[in-house]
């Protein structure tokens, strides 16, 4: 036994973290965390398969509650034709992997199905939001920080 080992380190299964890497990939999760008595296993998935997902965010701020208007036809803009990519969660919206970072997309872009759009952080999870098919962004419907409802489109791809 090496000194390591006598002392209680902790040996990794390199089998295991295979095999739970593998399960993210199969369930598209950004990550998995497994406990073994005093072992603990965090496995996670870096942002855009290169830029890490990182856990200090900025807290949302709560807006004030509008005043009830009249609803006027005009006011929203009209979102363009094409693919909507709804949030899978409540959340908040980042277009980059890190303040001050390149968005992960802009409007007129090209992508290839499975590019990172966005992450829509949720509970400290960073959770990345894919395109579900190629072509091109018509319009991000979503601002860097803003809070996000379960099913509110995020992004029109045509």
């Amino acid at each position: 036994m090496t000194d390591k080992q006598e002392k209680g380190a902790m040996q990794v299964d390199v089998q295991l973290v295979r095999e739970l890497a593998a399960l993210l990939d199969d369930t598209h999760l950004t990550e998995i965390e497994v406990e073994d008595g005093d072992r603990k296993i965090r496995v996670a998935r870096k942002a855009g398969g290169g830029a890490p997902i990182y856990a200090p965010m900025p807290a949302p701020v709560a807006a004030a509650p509008a005043a009830m208007a009249a609803p006027v036809a005009s006011s929203e803009p009209a979102v363009p034709a094409g693919t909507l990519v709804r949030s899978p969660i409540v959340g908040t919206a980042y277009l980059s992997a890190e303040p001050g970072a390149a968005a992960f997309v802009r409007v007129g872009a090209q992508v290839s199905a499975g590019d990172t759009l966005l992450i829509v952080e949720a509970m400290k999870v960073m959770n990345a939001i894919s395109a579900p098919s190629a072509g091109t962004i018509k319009a991000i419907l979503v601002d860097n920080g803003q809070p996000v409802e379960y099913d509110q489109p995020l992004v029109v791809i045509g």
